[in-house]
């Protein structure tokens, strides 16, 4: 199936035709006839299906076909999705589509000066994109109305609820016109994203692609057990592979992100961080290094990765595995995209055995192991720090502290008193 035979016009058949698009993938197949009839839609997709285009290309059409009654440009369409990385791939994606039609987009996000998006607003646009809170924000300073939105989309549902969003998105449904067509996109489905979802959609059409518990049979996987003193060496190993041109490594913590780039730095390897300590000019600047691949390793966390569109992307690190199933399928989908090859290689340390069990059992998959290396694991049983023991001050370490802790604040209050 061609994309001409989704009814779609030339003017952005051509602008897909330049950017090497001939075949809609199976979301874009079902989405874009249902969204241009005008349909509601619940949509479970992950990450990497084609799910932005397969809502941004019949909104522009659309609103290019509806005559904008107003003397200005109002906004016509608005797009809501958790993260910064995101908002702004999503703008690009309608500056690519819709270069043939004449719709003004901006992008708004916090975390930077909002003077250059009040001045884009102020120009007029037909379509938003924006992370919840700056919109909220903007909304209260009174640079933004909702009231003329024809089509909103919620984007990455259940990222929002992770990221602790879902009171913004229901504050944002209040101000949105009751009728308007909504287009509702989660890779997950829990009972939450459901309950939201019925709030917000009107008989929907439900279209599912490629569920999260499925990863592309295209991926390549592999795992390596290691003891986590040696996953900086094995790394250093894997990276000598000269087929690996970039590779994009997950760690679980921001200050697990800095040390990887640190200790990839001093061994002459380019690499940069993307986590939410990070400044927005860095985030993007370091996004737009890898892509370019001036950057060979971009080391990332969870949060800050949802949102990363890399092409012919093929190598993805877990440098730490996930306590949660679903985010192992979400980190490896960010390479095998669009038909393309993808490796997914994860280390794994003795007390990340479950979490690795976890995996399989969500994919359906034992995981290729890869023994031959130079650190096997050895250390099957590694004993726990005393300081986590000494959180829950059950330790000896922690009652002498808190008893030193004690006689500190006493000294302290019969100093005082002295002076």
């Amino acid at each position: 199936m061609l994309f001409k035979s989704l009814q779609i016009t030339d003017s952005i058949i051509k602008a897909l035709t330049e950017e090497g698009y001939t075949t809609p993938t199976p979301i874009q197949t079902q989405s874009v006839p249902l969204i241009l009839e005008g349909n509601d839609i619940l949509g479970c997709a992950q990450t990497g299906t084609g799910k932005t285009a397969a809502f941004a290309i019949p909104i522009i059409q659309l609103l290019s076909e509806r005559k904008n009654f107003s003397n200005r440009r109002a906004i016509r369409s608005l797009i809501v999705t958790p993260t910064r990385e995101l908002a702004i791939q999503i703008g690009e994606s309608f500056t690519a589509y819709g270069r043939h039609n004449h719709l003004k987009h901006t992008v708004v996000f916090g975390g930077v000066n909002q003077n250059p998006q009040t001045n884009a607003l102020r120009a007029g646009v037909d379509i938003l994109i924006a992370t919840p809170g700056r919109l909220l924000d903007l909304i209260n300073q009174g640079f933004i109305s909702l009231r003329e939105v024809e089509i909103f989309v919620l984007d990455e549902a259940d990222r929002m609820l992770d990221m602790g969003f879902i009171h913004d998105v229901r504050k944002l449904i209040s101000l949105l016109p009751k009728k308007r067509q909504s287009l509702f996109f989660s890779a997950t489905m829990p009972d939450e994203i459901v309950k939201l979802a019925a709030t917000i959609l009107h008989n929907p059409s439900r279209v599912s692609v490629t569920p999260v518990s499925s990863t592309v049979d295209i991926i390549k996987q592999y795992v390596y057990f290691v003891d986590k003193g040696n996953k900086n060496p094995l790394l250093l190993e894997v990276l000598k592979n000269e087929d690996i041109k970039t590779a994009l490594v997950f760690t679980r913590t921001k200050h697990g992100a800095d040390k990887v780039v640190r200790m990839l730095q001093k061994n002459k390897i380019s690499a940069e961080a993307i986590h939410g300590n990070k400044a927005q000019n860095a985030r993007q600047r370091a996004l737009s290094n890898f892509k370019a691949q001036t950057t060979r390793v971009l080391v990332a966390t969870d949060i800050a990765a949802r949102g990363i569109d890399v092409d012919e992307l093929e190598y993805v690190i877990n440098y730490e595995i996930s306590n949660i199933p679903e985010t192992y399928v979400h980190r490896i989908g960010r390479t095998g995209r669009a038909g393309a090859r993808g490796t997914a290689i994860a280390f794994c340390d003795a007390e990340e055995k479950a979490y690795l069990k976890d995996v399989e059992k969500l994919i359906s998959k034992r995981i290729e192991v890869i023994d031959n290396h130079p650190f096997p694991l050895m250390d099957h049983n590694p004993v726990k720090a005393v300081k986590q023991q000494g959180r829950r001050n059950t330790s000896q370490s922690g009652y002498s502290q808190q008893k030193r802790n004690t006689s500190r604040q006493r000294e302290n209050r019969q100093g005082a008193s002295r002076r």
